[in-house]
């Protein structure tokens, strides 16, 4: 990359003007300004001390040195104790050239870091997909592909929570107000009968509580006393204790619940490489908690309920085994991570989980590490922020969710209207066409969410996010399409061209300079788990090629060589959309 090299060239430069010894590592350039000519700067003031000269005269030693020894540089410019550089056009056409047909431009080599897993989605079975399952789904989805184009081996897996109290909660209001209703009988996705049944639960169990109230107990004793808990609590006890008839209503149950997430998750476009079933977990979990008795690591109450003491560790105690033998969430995240460092030997685990858990994920962690388990150091919690609405948080037991399902066909429905009166499409198949809805659609929805730093809690508003101008997916689709359109009438014209019959006007140096970050951008977003870095290039670089694209003729351009480096700027940028979107879980059509 001309960073390292610039860097090595101002170690050599230092060293002969000065007499000082700094390697390339420890040289900080920045990219110039954009109110300054030049690409990159760098600040000599910490130089001054050793140099014994002032700021410009030490910026303008250093800058006659480069322009003696260093060919890519094309000029500098000295701004008190700012250095700044302007590479040649021969080096950013040099790179056109060289990227040439590298279908894999910007991506490390694949499996030459350490493998990773991923855990995301993570949905109970007790209710379907919404709006915040999708923020989650997408984002689990992004960073495992940035991870793999960083060269990590990735193995991605979904953790369901089948089992627990609010599991029971919506088998019992089925069992008593359901009268055999099923997906066939009623018409509707299996996840949406079950999560139907999950917020007359809650209706239930609130008007019981009222009554209670009303009868003198206060609400907390009401809420613990009231009979659609109790059936609840005790429905969950016969489930643990393995009653068949128990058993056989919530196969059949989450059975339905399964088959409405697979139809979601086709949809979204996010698939993994396992399930993991807590019901299956748990059980571990449970022998764990018994090893870390052994070992004291855990210590039993009076009530004969199990905890582990983490105040030290700035935390407080903390349950890990309640006093009937049942289960909580730890005992079963214990055992999952047992299995799945058993399953497939990552010694670096992330959870993609809202923040909501970030205490929870910090007690896995200081657990895992006093049990002495390879795999405690590598939990990593990708915590993200909530997405909220603009009448406030989603709740799902009240039924104020955005399913995710509805959302999906809103965003295709808008993308319908919004193409159709753009008229652009005219004369496409109608098969054609309802893949394109539904490409804009995902587009603009996966886009607007994955923009914003995860660690951000977000407002979703659909209408922006269709929007076929500004930061958004529609647009960035549209200026892909725009060009696989030049290309297209470009057909066979032959691309190559003699970087010295080229002359780069300033938004093509920009766009060659902009294509040019994009392995450094993938880098970055995969340090910082951020797919918000992919979005946010992609953007600038949609913005730039727009500007290329409306100041420059491309097939009208009489001068073969530069109408060839314009063609071939033009192949790089489509690549680059596609390719960066893609990291996104986004799909970029051929016309709009």
């Amino acid at each position: 990359m001309i960073q390292e090299l610039i860097k090595a060239q101002l170690s050599s430069a230092i060293s002969q003007s000065f007499g000082i010894e700094m390697k390339a590592e420890q040289i900080v350039i920045e990219k110039t300004t954009a109110n300054f000519e030049g690409d990159f700067t760098y600040v000599v003031f910490p130089l001054l001390k050793q140099s014994k000269k002032g700021p410009e005269q030490t910026a303008q030693i250093l800058g006659e040195y480069l322009q003696s020894n260093f060919q890519e540089l094309e000029s500098f410019q000295v701004v008190k104790g700012f250095l700044n550089l302007s590479i040649s056009s021969n080096y950013w056409l040099k790179f056109l050239q060289g990227v040439g047909s590298n279908q894999s431009f910007g991506m490390a080599e694949p499996n030459s870091k350490e493998p990773v897993l991923l855990e995301y989605s993570s949905p109970n079975t007790n209710k379907p997909l919404h709006l915040g399952h999708i923020r989650n789904n997408l984002l689990g989805y992004s960073v495992a592909e940035i991870l793999k184009a960083n060269g990590h081996k990735v193995f991605t897996c979904n953790l369901v929570n089948d089992r627990g109290i609010h599991i029971c909660k919506s088998m019992y209001a089925w069992m008593q107000y359901g009268n055999g209703e099923t997906p066939e009988s009623s018409g509707m996705k299996g996840d949406h009968l079950v999560g139907k049944y999950y917020v007359i639960f809650d209706k239930q169990y609130k008007q019981e509580i009222q009554e209670l109230v009303a009868q003198g107990l206060s609400e907390e004793d009401a809420a613990k006393k009231a009979p659609s808990i109790l059936a609840a609590q005790d429905l969950l006890v016969k489930w643990e204790s393995g009653d068949e008839e128990t058993i056989n209503i919530w196969k059949t149950m989450n059975a339905w619940v399964y088959k409405g997430f697979e139809h979601t998750y086709n949809k979204l476009g996010v698939s993994f490489d396992k399930y993991y079933y807590e019901s299956d977990t748990y059980l571990l979990g449970k022998e764990i908690v018994q090893e870390g008795l052994a070992k004291q690591v855990f210590f039993t109450k009076e009530n004969g309920s199990v905890w582990i003491d983490l105040t030290q560790e700035g935390l407080d105690q903390k349950l890990v085994l309640r006093a009937d033998g049942t289960s909580v969430y730890i005992t079963q995240d214990l055992g999952t991570a047992e299995l799945k460092y058993n399953d497939f030997h990552c010694n670096r685990s992330i959870y993609v989980v809202g923040n909501e858990q970030e205490y929870h994920f910090k007690v896995l962690q200081q657990i895992a590490q006093k049990l002495g388990k390879p795999y405690a150091n590598g939990i990593y919690h990708l915590s993200y922020g909530m997405v909220e609405l603009p009448h406030g948080k989603m709740k799902s037991r009240e039924g104020t969710v955005v399913d995710a399902d509805d959302l999906i066909e809103e965003m295709e429905q808008t993308a319908k209207a919004t193409t159709q009166a753009l008229g652009k499409m005219d004369g496409e198949s109608e098969e054609t066409l309802e893949q394109l809805y539904h490409t804009i659609g995902m587009g603009a929805l996966k886009y607007y969410l994955l923009k914003v730093d995860p660690r951000k809690k977000m407002l979703f508003n659909p209408e922006e996010s269709i929007d076929f101008q500004g930061n958004t997916g529609p647009f960035i689709q549209y200026t892909h399409a725009r060009i696989k359109s030049i290309l297209r009438l470009a057909g066979e014209t032959s691309t190559e061209f003699d970087i010295h019959e080229v002359s780069l006007s300033k938004v093509e140096k920009e766009l060659l300079v902009k294509m040019y970050q994009y392995p450094q951008v993938i880098e970055e977003a995969g340090k910082d788990m951020s797919p918000g870095i992919i979005c946010n290039y992609i953007f600038e670089l949609a913005k730039v090629y727009s500007l290329f694209y409306h100041d420059h003729p491309i097939m009208k351009e009489p001068n073969l060589h530069q109408r060839a480096f314009r063609i071939e700027a033009c192949k790089l940028s489509a690549h680059i959309i596609k390719s960066g979107f893609a990291l996104l879980g986004i799909q970029v059509p051929e016309k709009m």
